[in-house]
């Protein structure tokens, strides 16, 4: 993370950031005040960034429990007259929405800025989702960075925008953005000091009445876009082929532009301020294009927008023939709404609307590639890591629900445990869907015996996610009592998305001790009954299961043992081996139940002699292995 460049007091020096490095530039040089998120890839770093500078640049940062929570506390500083910066991923900002959509009304006094990350072709999320619907449903102005150096520009000018016309503004970058690294111009750095001030006779309400309010405000907003700097054409003048392009997408248009040979006779205008739209801007090139191609992630958001304007406006406009998405001229490999585009794809596509021959090169060396693997590329399944602690409670979990007998409903929830959906996690979950789901459905399943539903339920989710969604739906499922077993998997971070610090951590944002919110005493407090125990003790954890699976009612148990990637820092891990001389390979009737059903990725087979053997220079140390070996071939000489 190159913190010693976000915080430089160089104006005019260019250096190297990444995306999320130069939001919080962008944040820093605006004068941001206070900052708040829930950790979420691809934005995960931009609050870690702040904080490490929060005390020079004197910021209040916080990894709040959830983002409804997070853009409450930033809105708190906005009407206390503070700018202020909240931080998601799109998922979150659903969880925000609710929220958001009242602020719309209400106002702001501060600048107040909402950087949301969307993530075409899920790279780090359960699914896709474009969040400009959301902004847009919100009635929130939205930009859209193009570059690493607009991250930083866009998010300054937001504060600036917010002020003007009292609404939070939106700031959309996609993974590419937040991911890649370029070239930052620094600007100058505030002087002002930072004074929050909120006095008896300031009201800030949500109402109907003031409706016509936010609606005006949009409208500044559209006048304020149409001299935009982020918004510009590139191309000849009056030109009957224009693409239109937002976000990452506009370099891949330019690039294609310049492959085909099309830079005299095809127009490209990049759009940043995608809600609400500049239309004046707009029509003046739409007036001269007979063909105009839309190329944006996800959705079809710019071109339903820019296609409504040419019919409000069709006499000025007249025939145009349009091709994005919605004509599925504009697609990925997925199609035209999944996945993401690249100058490939782009170059692609608009060879094909435009004539222009085009044939792709493919990767350097591929040929090569392929003849020295045989054309046979080796696959490489999702795993948890060696020594993870969720395995070893999977393993439990999995144990115990057989021995019970009665097929059991095992549901899931968002983190690295979203792998028991597969081999890893011995694919014993049911259902993900968004964070805290499963206990809200485990809620529902429990009261389903009059209806001659008799299987057990079980809630499976993590410790961050248990402070970020679940209270409500253990208060719905104690207040109904509900029969349902809710399994916290504590392993005391949020590990998804970068180690970051939650309420039963005990330390804050910056590293700062507070008191820790622990988790048994949450539930104690709702009169859930709860059992803690450690999931490396793979036999006593499956008692406990399944002499809890007997139970009725809501009850809960927390498996807690660190995350492996933690719980090694700084010491000397336990060294674990096979011994080769007790293990007797296939003779053993086991089916290499290490290697093969356990599957820890440092449990491996031994072709040349037949044994099984551990990869010392993956493994953990963790020994769960060797509590489950048939034969008590492997190891475990301990250090701690």
């Amino acid at each position: 993370m190159s913190i010693f460049g976000v915080g430089l007091d160089q104006p005019g020096r260019s250096v190297l950031l990444t995306g999320n490095e130069a939001v919080a530039r962008g944040a820093i040089e605006a004068g941001v005040a206070f900052a708040a998120c829930y950790p979420g890839s691809p934005t995960a770093e931009v609050l870690p960034t702040l904080a490490q500078l929060g005390e020079k640049f004197n910021i209040y940062t916080e990894f709040s429990t959830n983002e409804k929570v997070a853009i409450e506390a930033a809105a708190a500083a906005s009407f206390a007259g503070l700018r202020s910066l909240t931080i998601c991923k799109v998922d979150g900002f659903n969880v925000a929405l609710d929220f958001a959509t009242a602020i719309s009304l209400s106002g702001n006094k501060g600048g107040m800025v909402i950087m949301v990350g969307d993530d075409p072709n899920a790279h780090s999320s359960i699914k896709e989702e474009d969040c400009r619907f959301l902004a847009r449903t919100a009635s929130l102005p939205l930009l859209e960075p193009a570059t690493v150096m607009e991250a930083k520009e866009i998010t300054k000018f937001a504060f600036e925008l917010s002020e003007k016309i009292m609404l939070p503004v939106v700031v959309r970058c996609t993974t590419r953005i937040c991911h890649a690294s370029g070239d930052v111009k620094l600007g100058e750095l505030p002087t002002a000091e930072k004074k929050a001030s909120l006095t008896r006779d300031q009201k800030f309400v949500t109402t109907p009445l003031f409706s016509q309010f936010m609606k005006s405000k949009i409208k500044n907003a559209a006048d304020m876009a149409e001299c935009s700097p982020f918004n510009y054409y590139t191309g000849p003048e009056n030109a009957e082929k224009i693409v239109i392009a937002c976000g990452p997408s506009y370099n891949y248009a330019l690039e294609a532009v310049e492959i085909l040979g099309l830079k005299d006779s095809v127009g490209v205008l990049k759009i940043s301020t995608t809600w609400p739209l500049p239309e004046n801007l707009i029509l003046r090139y739409l007036k001269s294009a007979r063909e105009v191609v839309f190329v944006e992630e996800i959705d079809s958001f710019l071109e339903d927008g820019v296609m409504t304007l040419a019919a409000k406006y069709w006499d000025e406009v007249g025939k145009v023939k349009f091709y994005g998405k919605n004509s599925g001229h504009v697609a990925s490999p997925k199609g035209p709404f999944a996945g993401e585009l690249d100058p490939d794809v782009v170059t692609g596509c608009l060879g094909k609307i435009f004539n222009a021959h085009y044939e792709s090169p493919g990767l350097p060396n591929i040929k090569e590639a392929r003849d020295l693997l045989n054309n046979n590329l080796p696959g490489r399944e999702l795993a948890l890591c060696a020594g993870c602690p969720h395995r070893a409670s999977y393993w439990a979990i999995k144990t115990a629900v057989e021995l019970d007998g009665r097929n059991a409903i095992v549901l899931g929830d968002i983190g690295c445990y979203s792998l028991g959906l597969v081999r890893t996690g011995y694919s014993l979950l049911q259902s993900v869907h968004c964070m805290g789901a499963g206990i809200g459905i485990a809620s529902g399943l429990g009261k389903l015996d009059r209806f001659q539903f008799k299987q057990p339920v079980i809630a499976v989710l993590g410790d961050s996610t248990f402070y970020h969604a679940a209270p409500q739906a253990l208060i719905n499922a104690r207040y109904n009592q509900s029969s349902m077993l809710c399994i916290i998997l504590d392993n005391e971070t949020t590990a998804m998305t970068g180690h970051q610090p939650h309420p039963g951590r005990g330390i804050s944002a910056t590293g700062q001790p507070l008191g820790k919110v622990e988790i048994e005493a949450i539930l104690a407090g709702m009169g859930i009954p709860v059992t803690v125990h450690d999931p490396y003790d793979v036999e006593g954890t499956t008692e406990v299961v399944y002499k809890i699976l007997q139970e009725t009612g809501p009850r809960a148990l927390v498996l807690r043992r660190a995350c492996a990637l933690m719980a090694v820092k700084g010491r000397k891990k336990n060294r674990v081996y096979v011994d080769q001389d007790k293990c007797i390979g296939d003779d053993c009737g086991c089916a290499r139940f290490c290697s093969r059903v356990f599957a820890c990725p440092a449990n491996i087979w031994d072709a040349q002699r037949g044994r099984a053997s551990i990869d010392e220079a993956v493994c953990n140390g963790c020994g769960v292995c060797a509590s489950l070996c048939p034969q008590q071939a492997i190891v475990v000489e301990r250090t701690v």
